[in-house]
């Protein structure tokens, strides 16, 4: 008699960007600057009640989405990041093996993990010659056995976004039945006019959820906190398998002043989109293949030169993240921090 279920031997681990003392860290999706004053100083009146459990229903930040998004409360379901309402969205939607879950590949990594977890079948698709979504080969991948879709845009860790024209075509062809989530972790700092945006869709597709975090943009990764947008049916379904007081008072506080201060703070996506830009006119001209970003970060192609370049790198006290075999994430920081990035890839490439 076995204790642990067999299948978590094959359960993929989630690697995190790794951290090395004195060296510069593009590993991990973060932005560099700290959390606006006014954030820190809503976590430090709750981190003096830390005493006392959290707010179970969320109830005053839910209020808040719900009044910046226009949207009910009741279609609001907050989570401990958006990584957490992955997991729920596969736990609300899928009764185990034979349920399928579909997303692209390569997409974000925790896909996969929280699929198993909640013991449906995986099934990918894979990205198209631009590194994006192919979203007619995922409408054709659906079958009677698909219960959840995953659609990460912009994709981490490709860049692409998914466009509005291609989206609505690919949730017409999907139909009601399959609940698809768009994932817009980075939604902040997509430029393109054409890219889809999921909260106009909300009312035409109660079976879409969408997916936002005050990790990326907000510079609030270390407190947790995410939010799903969608039908009150869904975000009823998310709430009730949130596991409880998973939300803390710290974070709630500081999600709640940076929606209050979100246009001070989101103004500062303007540097790291220039920057994004910056970088990638410098990686181009060093030779290297780097498809258009959308997100905080860009993508480097190599194959199997994707451990040597994370090697070679290192060695110039620059830390990326490396999917071997597949290709390189570097985020986008301050612009010293790029420039020693640009001079070590420049370095490879020569």
């Amino acid at each position: 008699m076995t204790l642990i279920r067999p299948d978590l031997d094959t359960l993929p681990a989630y690697v995190p960007g790794r951290s090395v003392p004195g060296l510069i860290k593009l590993a991990s999706n973060e932005v560099a600057d700290p959390p606006a004053p006014a954030v820190l100083a809503a976590i430090a009146r709750a981190a003096a009640d830390g005493n006392r459990y959290p707010d179970l229903g969320v109830v005053e930040l839910t209020d808040r989405i719900a009044e910046f998004h226009d949207l009910a409360p009741e279609r609001i379901a907050v989570g401990c990041g958006s990584v957490t309402l992955c997991q729920q969205l596969v736990q609300l939607s899928c009764l185990g093996p034979g349920d399928e879950v579909v997303f692209a590949w390569r997409s974000f990594e925790a896909y996969p993990i929280v699929t198993q977890i909640g013991g449906a079948d995986v099934v990918t698709v894979p990205l198209d010659d631009e590194y994006r979504h192919d979203l007619d080969a995922m409408a054709a991948a659906v079958t009677e056995r698909t219960r959840l879709i995953f659609i990460c845009s912009p994709n981490n860790p490709t860049g692409p976004a998914v466009r509005r024209a291609e989206f609505e075509r690919f949730l017409g062809a999907v139909g009601p039945d399959v609940v698809v989530a768009l994932d817009e972790a980075y939604a902040e700092f997509v430029t393109d006019p054409d890219a889809a945006h999921g909260r106009p869709l909300l009312d035409v597709h109660p079976n879409l959820v969408v997916l936002r975090t005050f990790s990326k943009a907000y510079r609030m990764a270390g407190l947790r906190v995410g939010y799903a947008l969608t039908s009150p049916e869904l975000a009823a379904a998310l709430r009730k398998v949130c596991p409880p007081f998973s939300i803390s008072s710290v974070g709630q506080a500081g999600a709640i002043a940076a929606l209050e201060n979100h246009e001070e703070i989101l103004a500062d996506c303007v540097k790291v989109i220039a920057e994004r830009g910056r970088v990638r006119d410098a990686l181009l001209a060093a030779g290297f293949t780097v498809p258009v970003s959308e997100s905080n970060f860009v993508w480097l192609p190599l194959g199997e030169r994707t451990t040597a370049f994370a090697t070679h790198c290192a060695e110039h006290k620059v830390i990326v993240r490396p999917f071997h075999p597949d290709g390189v994430r570097v985020t986008i920081s301050h612009p010293e921090e790029n420039d020693a990035l640009i001079a070590a890839a420049t370095a490879f490439a020569g």
